[in-house]
């Protein structure tokens, strides 16, 4: 027996459910009332000023890249620290520790150049 005509018949009922559980939530529904004051930001009872100049310096995403890839790398360091024991009962140690040499030398070659190349100063 062929379940594809039950699976056929699940996605159209599925499909029509929430097209109508849509449709009945936009007539039923209550609808939302805009002013003025509801759309702007609060500021501590200050009035809004428009700022046109909203450019955020690249220092901010140079800094966040740099720590997502940092941590990142720290966090591929946990599991090899917590495995290490089992390799090394298998015999395996000196591979790994090689990988993760090779692995610890990119890591700080590129902690190094980016203390060399000044990324994280915010004085420039």
């Amino acid at each position: 027996m062929s379940l594809l005509p039950l699976v056929i018949f699940l996605i159209i009922f599925v499909l029509f459910f929430g097209a109508g559980l849509l449709f009945l939530a936009s007539l039923l529904g209550p609808k939302p009332k805009h002013s003025k004051a509801k759309s702007e930001a609060y500021e501590c009872g200050l009035n809004v000023e428009d700022v046109k100049n909203t450019q955020v310096p690249v220092k901010f995403y140079l800094t966040a890249i740099l720590f997502i890839l940092f941590d990142i790398e720290i966090i591929f360091m946990y599991p090899w620290a917590i495995s290490f024991k089992n390799f090394l009962k298998e015999g395996h140690a000196t591979y790994i520790m090689t990988v993760m040499g090779v692995f610890l030398f990119i890591f700080l070659f590129g902690f190094i150049w980016e203390i060399k190349s000044k990324a994280l100063d915010w004085n420039k």
